[in-house]
């Protein structure tokens, strides 16, 4: 994979739901081998971005572009932020990663060695071994996270979609599962993961910023101003106060013993060293 290409290209598209406009006429571009944070109040649009780069809903109009490394194949890795279970089924962590290799194999065909070492490596790098035997039933909500997200990484893929993927996580899973972002990239796929938290898409490389319209898209330090976010989120959610942007929303209150990213207030006009600095 080429780190730079285009892995999504949207000209004038429009998405949504029975005939209900959820992201309206729109272009924007994202890439290989960069982190994109999709951004926005509730009801923004950035899910229905997300599914309909998965392929799960098509656009009313315009046209959507997702390009993978092997044409033809389905090398596109999705992680809901809230995944439903049976919890009365007898299915262990392992089972659960190893489904993410029925994308390619199909649910009936032999696991090879490399579809074994594949579930191997999501494990390991989501730092799950040592509850690999246990029951989903079993696990704290952190602990499911970072198993759904070992499941996509077990899938062969170049795009990586992850929904809101630190909300409300303890911190320990919150890192690991930002590690695994930032090694995605390294490795040359398109991370795009829709966050709730401005400070997370301050660090981010690339950053679609949504209000039922994409109303800016780029580098995190052309996207987050005072003049974007407020035609995003409105007056009466964002407050300036000694140059830090905060916004007055129940989503973007932290939780004690919680995952904090950042200080949940960001300076809009930070230099690019600034936004890309040590995470402390």
């Amino acid at each position: 994979m080429q780190v730079g290409q285009v892995a999504v290209r949207a000209e004038g598209l429009i998405l949504g739901h029975g005939g209900v406009v959820a992201l309206a006429e729109s272009d924007f571009s994202i890439n290989r081998g960069k982190v994109t944070a999709v951004i926005g109040p509730n009801g923004a649009g950035k899910s229905t971005v997300l599914n309909a780069i998965a392929g799960l809903i098509e656009p009313m109009a315009g046209t959507l572009e997702v390009t993978v490394a092997t044409p033809g194949s389905s090398r596109i890795a999705y992680v809901l932020q809230t995944t439903k279970i049976n919890e009365s089924l007898p299915i262990s962590v392992r089972e659960v990663v190893t489904m993410g290799r029925y994308a390619g194999t199909g649910l009936y065909r032999r696991l090879t060695e490399k579809d074994r070492a594949a579930v191997e490596l999501a494990i390991e790098r989501t730092g799950i071994t040592d509850i690999q035997g246990k029951h989903l039933d079993e696990l704290s909500g952190g602990q499911r996270q970072r198993v759904f997200v070992a499941q996509g990484l077990a899938q062969d893929h170049d795009i990586l979609l992850l929904d809101e993927p630190l909300t409300g996580l303890d911190l320990p899973t919150a890192q690991a599962i930002d590690v695994v972002i930032h090694n995605e990239r390294s490795r040359g796929c398109a991370v795009i993961m829709t966050t709730h938290d401005l400070s997370e898409a301050q660090v981010a490389d690339h950053v679609l910023l949504l209000s039922g319209r994409v109303v800016a898209s780029g580098p995190p330090q052309e996207v987050l101003t005072t003049e974007n976010l407020t035609a995003a989120y409105g007056q009466a959610l964002l407050h300036i106060e000694e140059g830090k942007v905060f916004l007055d929303d129940p989503a973007h209150i932290p939780v004690p013993g919680r995952h904090a990213h950042r200080e949940r207030s960001i300076h809009t006009e930070a230099s690019p060293s600034d936004l890309h600095g040590d995470e402390g």
